[in-house]
């Protein structure tokens, strides 16, 4: 809902109503530099989500490294920080 009420130049106004953007890999995001979520299907719209945030190589590489750690997924699993690929995380 943040991305809704954001601007073009990222500035939250007052908002109230629907949404209707359905973010995908390409999606310039506004307000988001960081997100925290658990590890998702494949092929699923929550995975197009964090790899639109973060790259869908950088995603790809994660997890590649959650599989080989044993790493839980999906709602009660483990979860990740992860940084919008337009950042540097610091």
């Amino acid at each position: 809902l943040l991305e809704s009420a954001a601007g073009e130049d990222g500035r939250l106004a007052a908002w109230s109503g629907p949404t209707d953007i359905f973010i995908t890999p390409g999606y310039r995001f506004k307000t988001a530099d960081m997100l925290m979520t658990n590890f998702h299907l494949p092929r699923s719209t929550l995975f197009m989500l964090v790899s639109a945030f973060c790259g869908l190589q950088t995603m790809r590489a994660a997890y590649a490294h959650a599989i080989e750690n044993r790493y839980r997924f999906y709602s009660y699993g483990d979860a990740s920080l992860l940084f919008r690929k337009d950042t540097d995380g610091r």
